[in-house]
């Protein structure tokens, strides 16, 4: 036999396997054939490995999105990756806005109030566009990564077999019709043989499949470690914004009460009302205190007499109008208190320049 003829039967062999195979799924869908029903244990491990699929995908691809929302991107990161090329390095949302902001300071003059706050806000935005990156590497690595490698590999060998198996139990159920048909003694002994074939191949093919499904649980648990590093990665990321923020808030300071005012907000709605994790809520202890500064500086005392007092700025304040006075951060004034004045308002001086300054930018010195 030359190796033609062997393809040729070969071939013929698996066309008559596939016709047999169909033909028995056709019957059963019609309600013409018996079915062979898998052992109860082993459809609950099938649905329990399907269920898993279906959900590590929508997870996966919702993660993908939280982390990167502009899908073009994605897409661009997705090709270069199926190229096994490095996607070009780009700025990220946060990073461009921190760039623009600083650009724009220096352009109005960081020695301004706002441009220099600009400047503060621009490498404010540029730090947290780094923990950005950084969350994203870390999840990716941590977290997607595994996620894709069940989908792409683990669950793809469970599809390859239980493939098999669904084949090997048309051939099995094909075979008992035939047996079920056979009506000469030498027919009915061929079907029982290949009864006995099938059915054994089946049961090996069952167990593989098993093996494989039981293989789930351990599947569950590793993504659960997975699950905790990316919770730990934001966890950190979120920390480290926040910080970032409570530093530039520091550097800025609050908004002037009459601000606050006009918003029909109070000036004790700062971030200690908001519910934080612990070691957050003990940052937001460090926030200023409009009224521990009050009592603290005197500034009561200076309102009651007719002296003047040096005071230091905390932050810096662009006035409103031509009757307030600009301040930057860490100069030292001349405050008073005039008949009338407004009691969240000292008068301040700086050379020859005077105008109104909200008290709590202001330390009194000694």
């Amino acid at each position: 036999m030359n190796i033609m003829d062997f393809n040729v039967k070969k071939l013929a062999a698996d066309a008559g396997t596939f016709l047999s195979r169909a033909v028995q799924f056709t019957e059963e869908k019609l309600g013409q054939a018996e079915k062979t029903e898998l052992d109860a244990h082993l459809e609950n491990l099938l649905s329990k490995a399907e269920c898993t699929k279906l959900w590590t995908e929508k997870i996966m691809k919702q993660t993908e999105v939280l982390l990167q929302p502009n899908p073009n991107a994605r897409i661009e990161e997705f090709v270069y990756e199926k190229l096994d090329r490095k996607a070009p390095s780009r700025m990220n949302n946060p990073e461009l806005l921190g760039q623009y902001m600083i650009d724009a300071g220096n352009e109005f003059g960081p020695g301004t109030a706002y441009g220099n706050a600009l400047v503060k806000c621009g490498e404010t935005q540029k730090r947290i566009g780094t923990a950005d990156r950084e969350l994203i590497q870390t999840s990716a690595i941590n977290f997607l990564t595994p996620l894709r490698n069940f989908i792409e590999g683990d669950y793809k060998t469970i599809t390859k077999e239980r493939k098999l198996l669904q084949n090997k139990r048309l051939d099995l159920d094909a075979a008992k019709t035939r047996l079920k048909k056979a009506k000469v003694a030498e027919a009915r002994a061929a079907s029982e043989q290949e009864v006995r074939i099938t059915q054994s191949e089946f049961d090996r093919q069952a167990e593989i499949t098993r093996l494989l499904l039981e293989g789930i649980s351990s599947t569950h648990a590793h993504h659960l470690r997975c699950l905790n590093d990316f919770v730990e990665a934001q966890m950190t990321y979120y920390a480290q914004c926040y910080q970032y923020m409570l530093d530039l808030q520091k550097q800025l300071g609050s908004f002037p009460s009459t601000f606050l005012s006009n918003n029909n907000q109070s000036s004790s709605t700062p971030v200690q009302s908001v519910s934080t994790p612990s070691v957050l809520a003990s940052a937001s202890a460090s926030l200023p205190s409009v009224s521990n500064s009050i009592v603290t500086s005197g500034i009561s005392e200076l309102k009651s007499s007719s002296g003047s007092r040096k005071a230091r700025v905390l932050y810096d304040y662009d006035a409103a109008n031509s009757s307030e006075l600009s301040l930057l951060a860490d100069e030292v004034i001349t405050v008073y208190s005039i008949p009338g004045m407004d009691s969240d308002w000292l008068m301040g001086e700086r050379g020859n320049q005077k105008g109104k300054v909200p008290i709590t930018y202001l330390e009194l010195l000694n």
